[in-house]
């Protein structure tokens, strides 16, 4: 379908679905780094019908689409996409005793504001996090040892090849560290999500040992929601990981890169090149990731190759968060060749240092990390 056809089409779609259509808008407005060239339309579906009424019609043209959130998982070229952009506007948000059912467009910390404020317990340690509640499943979110997985009930699917509407449980969508089978997937549209949670107004096991000493607690303790929410919050906001737009340490997709994990096997030879590079009695931290899996921390890798906070400089128009080495910033008049520029340059540092490759965790669009 040419361009003109399309836009036509897209046009009819805003007035049969009651969504607001906008032309050539760039998607720096619509992401948390402030990136991002145009796309040719942005409709924004105010409803679950129309979210899925625009995008079933959009597939049956063939028109390449892009769904797009709370944009803070999201790095897209300068040059933008050569496609429609579908924003998940939708804000139902309600409980069924302890059962939380969010549709996808609900503000993530909306959400955990809301569950805090019925007393039910579950997602306090995910307060703060930029985006919207529908992207939570697709990289099973986590922060402060908790993780979307341990509360997750269903999630409402739109299959796009079908065209039909389904739920899917946890099991359907193999959640591991920052993954599902939705994430870098175009199968799927998330519509809403449904959560269990704690009714009893105390938090999950206090897993994280830096949250469990700014409480003055056991790592295993369940404390008031209200508490751990507004100490996880306090912790995030001193690393720059709370949206400000003041702030350009919060210009950011957050954490850039995860966590690596790599076999069990190889561990030996990168703890060598540690040593070698900073001495004998270095101690790297190390975690179990399942059998014959390590994870490592991205953050220490970053700084111990050699990458401070601020890195490459107060001039530079992307920079390494002051407050934390691994969020990539924005401090306001980058691009986002710049952003690519400084991930790889900390990829290849990383990996010349220890052996280790780190991958990004925003999802790239029109561009390669």
């Amino acid at each position: 379908m040419s361009p003109i056809h399309s836009l036509s089409l897209v046009a009819r779609l805003g007035e049969e679905f009651g969504a607001e259509v906008t032309y050539d808008s760039p998607l720096a407005a619509h992401t948390t780094l402030r990136l991002g060239g145009p796309v040719s339309a942005i409709v924004s579906c105010p409803t679950t019908q129309a979210l899925a009424g625009v995008v079933r019609r959009l597939d049956s043209e063939q028109i390449p689409i892009l769904i797009v959130g709370g944009g803070s998982n999201l790095v897209v070229a300068d040059d933008g996409v050569d496609a429609v952009a579908v924003r998940v506007a939708t804000t139902d948000l309600k409980f069924d005793g302890s059962v939380m059912h969010a549709e996808a467009g609900v503000n993530w910390d909306a959400a955990v504001t809301a569950s805090v404020a019925q007393g039910l317990g579950g997602i306090e340690c995910l307060s703060g996090i930029p985006g919207s509640t529908g992207a939570t499943p697709v990289q099973n979110v986590g922060a402060y040892g908790v993780e979307i997985a341990s509360v997750l009930r269903r999630v409402e699917l739109l299959d796009r090849a079908s065209g039909t509407v389904h739920w899917a449980g946890p099991e359907e969508l193999h959640l591991s560290y920052r993954h599902s089978i939705l994430k870098n997937s175009d199968t799927a549209v998330v519509l809403s999500v449904e959560l269990d949670l704690l009714p009893d107004g105390l938090s999950a096991p206090v897993r994280y040992g830096e949250l469990a000493r700014t409480l003055g607690a056991s790592e295993g303790d369940r404390l008031p929601v209200a508490d751990v929410r507004e100490a996880v919050l306090a912790l995030r906001a001193g690393k720059g990981m709370v949206l400000d737009s003041d702030d350009h340490d919060t210009w950011s997709a957050g954490s850039f890169f995860t966590n690596p994990i790599i076999p069990t096997e190889e561990l030996p030879e990168v703890l060598r090149k540690a040593q070698d590079l900073l001495g004998a009695d270095v101690t790297m931290p190390q975690f179990p990731a399942g059998p014959g899996r390590t994870k490592l921390s991205a953050g220490w890798l970053i700084e111990r190759a050699g990458f401070s906070r601020g890195f490459p400089g107060e001039d530079a128009p992307v920079r390494l968060s002051t407050k934390h080495t691994l969020a990539l910033t924005n401090r306001g008049s980058a691009t986002t060749a710049d952003l690519v520029e400084l991930a790889r340059r900390v990829q290849r540092g990383v990996e010349d240092a220890f052996g280790v490759r780190l991958h990004p965790e925003p999802v790239c669009v029109g561009v390669h990390i």
